[in-house]
């Protein structure tokens, strides 16, 4: 799951950052209107976290752009605007909930999960492969019932892996999954995240193993447990 955030307040931004990122998602953080349509622009994104009080413009702008660009994303407000006619309007133009400022980080995190579980079937559902389970909505990743500890950018990969399974993902796919807005990541930081996830998966016993195709990219399949 990707999240895009967009907020000018840079205390509130590195303060969400921390508990989106705490959270298991991916998440690219701006603080302008214009910053974040480019970012919608280049990226698909799971869910929008926006502020109404920007400096280059009215959050609402920003809601009509994306729902007027056929934008389905799921999108919630953060503000102080506390009055009834804000709310109302910002539903009107297209937000999916609303959350006033000052908010428990607690209930945050929960109307995220909730706005993930309903920006689709096909992305919200559980997905097992092997032994694996995978929650995209919590960002779990179990084995057997019992939890498997990864880091956000290893759960990246996992869903991106486990989404494409049994197919060839190119590492320039995977390079652009797992950088942030405005950011490139390397080839050999890609090779690390590989490396890693699998020294985490190895040791549980998932039943999945992640080939290297030379030259193409990497191939997520089941493994059977032998006899």
């Amino acid at each position: 799951m990707r999240l895009l955030l967009v907020e000018d307040s840079v205390r509130l931004r590195d303060l969400l950052t921390e508990r989106i990122r705490g959270a298991g998602w991916m998440l690219d953080a701006v603080g302008t209107i214009a910053a974040a349509t480019e970012a919608s622009r280049s990226i698909l994104y799971d869910l929008v976290l926006i502020d109404l009080g920007l400096p280059d413009g009215d959050g609402k702008s920003l809601i009509r752009s994306l729902r007027a660009q056929g934008s389905s994303v799921p999108i919630l407000v953060l503000t102080a605007r506390g009055s009834i006619d804000d709310r109302v309007d910002a539903l009107d133009c297209g937000a999916d909930d609303f959350l006033m400022k000052p908010f428990n980080h607690i209930e945050f995190l929960a109307r995220c999960r909730a706005l993930l579980r309903r920006s689709g079937p096909h992305r919200a559902e559980r997905i097992e492969f092997g032994r694996l389970e995978f929650d995209p909505a919590s960002g779990s990743v179990r084995v057997g019932g019992s939890i498997v500890p990864v880091s956000p950018r290893e759960r990246s990969l996992l869903e991106l892996l486990l989404r494409h399974a049994d197919r060839v993902v190119p590492k320039e796919r995977i390079e652009i999954a797992l950088s942030a807005f405005g950011e490139e990541i390397s080839t050999n930081a890609v090779e690390l995240a590989i490396s890693r996830l699998r020294k985490r998966l190895e040791p549980v016993e998932a039943g999945i193993a992640i080939e290297t195709v030379r030259g193409a990219g990497y191939l997520l399949r089941e493994v059977k447990a032998h006899a």
